[in-house]
């Protein structure tokens, strides 16, 4: 894959892969080391439990962020049936365990039909929504809880590719502001059961694609050629 990379000038719009564990801001903190330059930032957060594409924007480039962010957003992951968690994810611990004996592969595409298309989503509580002034996840993390509001979403495609229970792997095509996590959450309630997210990649933002980012160290290797040139 090519990596260009001009530090300086225009600035770049830079498509990287998300390492495991990174936050987002992990991720513009290191590449603004590498790339030293001055004005940095990406275009749609990812979760540090998420891995795939994040577009980072350099220089000019950042005033295209919000014209990224808008651009509809292509996941692929896993849900676990039969649990839940505060989180809607593996960060935190099982809080409730359900039977999936009686869960067929029939009804769990019956759920997946019925949440496809427009509706109004609720974020996770552990979430970077605001409200007032102070992180969801920030409150949660301290054991209070507040409601969240929710908001309007598509979710344009919901592709089930694997059933082992109690894993179901999927692909999904949806607009932003999306929470996947939310979606794992509004599948188990729609099956009487529970679940949660433990596998999430993004692929695709708009027309870029994850085949086509690069690894975080590609950066810096391509900035200690060009030193050397």
């Amino acid at each position: 894959m090519n990596i260009e990379v001009t530090p300086v000038n225009d600035g770049e719009v830079l498509l990287v892969n998300k390492p495991l564990t990174w936050t987002s801001t992990d991720v513009v903190r290191k590449l603004k080391g590498i790339l030293k330059v001055k004005k940095i930032g990406h275009a749609g957060t990812l979760d540090p439990l998420a891995t795939g594409l994040l577009i980072i924007c350099t220089g000019k480039k950042t005033k295209t962020i919000p014209f990224i962010q808008e651009e509809e957003k292509e996941y692929t992951g896993t849900f676990y049936l039969g649990a839940t968690t505060p989180s809607f994810d593996k960060e935190t611990e099982h809080d409730s365990t359900f039977d999936i004996s009686g869960i067929s592969n029939e009804q769990i595409l019956e759920a997946v039909e019925k949440l496809k298309g427009h509706q109004l989503q609720t974020p996770p509580m552990f979430s970077a929504v605001k409200v007032n002034g102070k992180r969801a996840y920030a409150i949660a993390r301290q054991g209070e809880t507040v409601e969240l509001k929710s908001k309007p979403i598509e979710i344009k495609e919901f592709e089930i590719s694997r059933i082992e229970l109690p894993e179901i792997d999927f692909r999904i095509v949806c607009t932003k502001g999306t929470y996947i996590r939310s979606i794992a959450r509004d599948l188990g309630v729609l099956l009487q059961n529970g679940a949660y997210l433990t596998k999430l990649v993004r692929t695709r933002i708009g027309s870029h694609l994850l085949s086509e980012a690069s690894e975080i160290e590609s950066f810096k290797s391509k900035i200690d050629e060009q030193a050397k040139q």
